[in-house]
């Protein structure tokens, strides 16, 4: 019994994570098109980037609400071993990008910002997405290319480059992940 607990265990771990919602990523590439447009109309950077944190409230609910009914259609516990190695790999770019933003305004260089969450929601997405479907690495990797862009285009540009990324590459990723690995 032994044995069979032990390569049960060792089959789990060598899994992907495939609970990762393709659905769930366009409906946050949808959310970040609205953020965008109404980021753009805002009178200030302040207030725009206060548009921008309440859609990155907003969206990681979505998605681990898409992320948990998916897994539970699959019967696929969320934190087996390739869930859990996908959320601790995940989850420390995250709040490194969450102090940095503090960091960064409390600084006044507001105009770093979404180059940092671009990076670093790239590094989040390339490293949990080792532990996913192969798709996911690659989305992680265009993310960083578009924080490179944002940290050297001029400010008007931001809202745009972030709406693009975290709404374009949300749905262009997540549609085809929808397909091919069942929602």
């Amino acid at each position: 019994m032994d044995n069979l607990a032990f390569i049960r265990d060792t089959m789990e771990a060598a899994g992907s994570f495939t609970a990762v919602s393709g659905w769930g990523m366009v409906a946050m590439g949808v959310v970040a098109l609205v953020t965008a447009a109404i980021a753009t109309q805002q009178p200030t950077p302040a207030a725009a980037l206060n548009v921008w944190l309440v859609s990155a409230v907003l969206s990681p609910i979505l998605m681990l609400w898409a992320i948990a009914r998916k897994a539970r259609a699959a019967r696929m516990p969320l934190l087996s071993g390739p869930g859990r190695k996908f959320v601790l790999s995940f989850s420390p770019p995250m709040i490194v990008g969450a102090l940095l933003t503090l960091v960064l305004y409390r600084a006044g260089l507001v105009e770093a910002i979404p180059g940092v969450w671009l990076l670093l929601y790239g590094t989040a997405v390339v490293a949990g997405g080792a532990f996913s479907v192969k798709i996911v690495p690659v989305m992680g990797l265009c993310f960083m290319a578009v924080g490179v862009a944002a940290l050297f285009s001029p400010m008007p540009w931001h809202h745009w480059l972030l709406g693009a990324a975290f709404g374009g590459l949300h749905i262009a990723f997540g549609i085809p992940i929808a397909r091919r690995h069942g929602g």
